[in-house]
């Protein structure tokens, strides 16, 4: 700046800004020099910093005004709560705390937390930051005893839990016992654990192996539908064959259908005194041999347990033929020492082939030895003896009685180990056991087929059935278990078509049999062969009508 210039300038303005200036100057200067850099220019005035004492008064009179704010509110809020009740300012107290002393902690507590955290935050203080503005977790007010306890159902007033009791102690279950019970229920019913609940054999593959199942198929061409291992309901996959007994026709009633339990052979008796053996193709179904039997009507005609005899009851008659299938001679039983029956119709073998039970009159029930054909003794029931059978390993005896009792014995000791009335019948006509031990089957007067489980018929004094097929309207005269036990074969003789198919695991009726273009009449007799691949029944009309059913193997 020129000397004139400078000189023209007023004292107070050199005053004010000539000390701040040089004190500046020197000071950069002594800065420099000590670091010992060359001396640098000064910054531009639009760089410099302002003073710091403007903001400090702005922020002195912002906290100032806050607080003024704050004791406002604070003395608004207090006159406030004088007016309110003490029932109210104790509720407020319970919602939202005790928020005397600050009122935005009550705001903040409503907001929330706004903190975001990262996982890859290595910043403590933040993280110390959020997990303060947090709130605390609040304990309940009260604690109800009552949840901690187990709830009880109560099973006796409800009519469907009333049928899963199994004694009267049970009149409340917990609901831990009562899934359990219904998850036996339906076991039972499906007659097992179905495949899709059984999580322990569900695959549990990765995706590489699936990639190679993938890739696998990809390069293989073929059929890969295949069956199912169960029987599947609804429907049955079942072929009309040629009848039985297409080589020896008959108008006679058939009383007799029974599959050979080892050989691919099947025995067709009737009312015209012959029992007939044919061999079980599905086409021709060959005549093997005919035994005929003078002015012997067959009642009913059966293999023993091996296959190597075949034993005939007559209707008017106390005989019992015994055919000797290997040496081809026929034995004659005229009289039994210690029986004395006027007449012998209904007898069935044991599973093993170490007994033979004869139904008496009287309610008498005879067994004899198969061997020896002897009497070893007699049990007898209240009332006439309708149906009897053995159990799977026969060491029991299951007699339906006509007033509509089923009584269980022991084959070794004789002695009546439970009797049970059969539900809702008021006499029973037939009975019938599953091979694999499982099922008893019952049928009445009235058209009913009670199902129960082997093990209730044994423990329990009113057993429950598991299922009651109600498919026929008049007396079920037959009843015959698959040897898989996966269906149960139904009959009437007192009405045409009267012949129903049941799927034992879900307990229906199979829809498609017989159909509508069937002419199987009155049916008197039924059998399974001895793998499920056919199914045989005989009817008044002569014919032995037999079925394949496609799946299962043949024999």
């Amino acid at each position: 700046m020129p000397p004139e210039r400078r000189s023209r300038m007023r004292p107070e303005r050199r005053a004010r800004a000539r000390p701040d200036r040089k004190t500046k100057m020197r000071s950069d200067q002594k800065a420099r020099a000590g670091t010992g850099g060359p001396p640098q220019k000064a910054a531009p005035s639009s760089r410099r910093t302002p003073p710091a004492q403007p903001i400090a008064a702005a922020v002195s009179i912002t906290v100032a005004a806050a607080a003024e704010e704050r004791r406002l509110r604070q003395q608004n809020r207090l006159t406030l709560e004088e007016d309110k009740p003490a029932v109210e300012r104790c509720l407020e107290e319970l919602v939202f705390g005790d928020v005397e002393d600050d009122e935005d902690a009550l705001l903040r507590r409503l907001r929330g937390p706004r903190v975001h955290l990262h996982e890859d935050s290595d910043d403590s203080e933040v993280e110390n930051e959020a997990k303060d503005s947090f709130p605390p977790q609040k304990q309940p007010v009260w604690v109800d005893e009552e949840d901690d306890e187990e709830e009880m159902v109560d099973m006796v007033n409800n009519r469907f839990r009333k049928d899963m009791m199994k004694n009267a102690t049970e009149s409340k279950l917990s609901k831990d016992k009562l899934q359990k019970r219904l998850k036996e229920e339906f076991q039972h019913a499906m007659g097992g654990v179905p495949a899709w609940a059984e999580t322990n054999k569900r695959k549990t593959s990765s995706d590489d192996e699936s990639e190679e199942d993938e890739d696998d198929l990809l390069h293989r061409t073929g059929n890969f539908i295949s069956t199912s291992t169960s029987l599947p309901r609804g429907i049955l996959k079942i072929k009309n064959c040629q009848p039985a007994n297409a080589e020896r026709p008959t108008t006679a009633r058939i009383s007799s259908v029974q599959f050979h339990p080892h050989a691919q052979v099947v025995m067709v008796a009737g009312l015209d005194n012959a029992v007939s053996l044919f061999q079980v193709d599905g086409k021709t179904n060959p005549k093997i041999q005919s035994i005929y039997l003078d002015k012997f009507p067959i009642f009913k005609a059966c293999f023993s347990a091996n296959g190597e005899e075949v034993l005939a009851t007559s209707i008017h008659s106390k005989v019992l033929y015994v055919y000797d299938m290997i040496a081809g001679k026929l034995i004659p039983v005229h009289q039994v020492r210690g029986l004395k029956e006027k007449r012998v119709r209904r007898f069935e073998v044991s599973p093993d082939g170490s007994f033979l039970l004869i139904n008496g009159v009287a309610g008498y029930s005879h067994l004899l030895s198969m061997k020896t054909k002897e009497l070893i003794g007699s049990m007898k029931i209240n009332g006439g003896v309708s149906a009897s059978t053995f159990s799977s390993d026969s060491k029991k005896i299951y007699t339906s009685s006509e007033d509509g009792e089923v009584y269980v014995w022991d084959v070794n000791s004789r002695k009546c180990l439970n009797r049970f009335v059969d539900e809702g019948s008021l006499r029973g006509l037939s009975i019938a056991t599953s091979r694999n031990g499982q099922y008893v089957a019952c049928g009445s007067n009235c058209g009913v087929v009670n199902i129960y489980n082997q093990d209730s018929c044994l423990q329990e004094a009113n057993p429950k059935p598991v299922k009651a097929i109600m498919n026929l309207v008049t007396g079920v005269t037959s009843l015959v278990f698959s040897p898989t036990t996966e269906i149960l074969a139904i009959a009437s003789e007192k009405m045409k078509e009267a012949v129903r198919l049941v799927h034992l695991p879900s307990c229906t009726v199979f829809s498609n049999f017989p159909g509508t273009k069937t002419n199987i009449s009155h049916v008197h007799t039924m059998d399974f062969s001895p793998r499920g691949g056919y199914f045989a029944l005989g009817n008044e009309k002569g014919k032995a009508l037999m079925y394949r059913l496609h799946h299962y193997s043949d024999f």
